[in-house]
């Protein structure tokens, strides 16, 4: 399995991003060719101290290769072109393999 994460920094108007996010955003991820699983919070906290993040989302793929595919699609361009719609304060992307056992 392949992992997408997004990390959100705090944007200008928060109500406005779970707004947008809730009811544009993850429509277009919901249909997304490709993704397997997805999931996301509002809720980011740090063990200690303030969060640097308001926001995430993880999506699962089955490999690097369908998650290139999947965002080179048109649909994938228009997910990525979305988010200057809400995300006023940036995003940070991070993709890995997903190990299952320790090796």
């Amino acid at each position: 399995m392949h992992k997408l994460v997004v990390l959100y920094p705090p944007p200008v108007d928060p109500d406005h991003f779970r707004d947008y996010y809730v009811n544009n955003h993850l429509p277009l991820i919901a249909s997304w060719p490709g993704l397997l699983a997805w999931r996301y919070s509002f809720d980011v906290a740090a063990l200690e101290g303030e969060a640097p993040y308001f926001a995430i989302f993880e999506g699962d793929f089955a490999d690097a290769a369908a998650m290139a595919a999947a965002r080179a699609t048109e649909h994938g361009q228009r997910v990525a072109a979305d988010a200057a719609n809400y995300a006023t304060g940036g995003a940070v992307v991070l993709h890995y393999p997903v190990r299952d056992t320790i090796d």
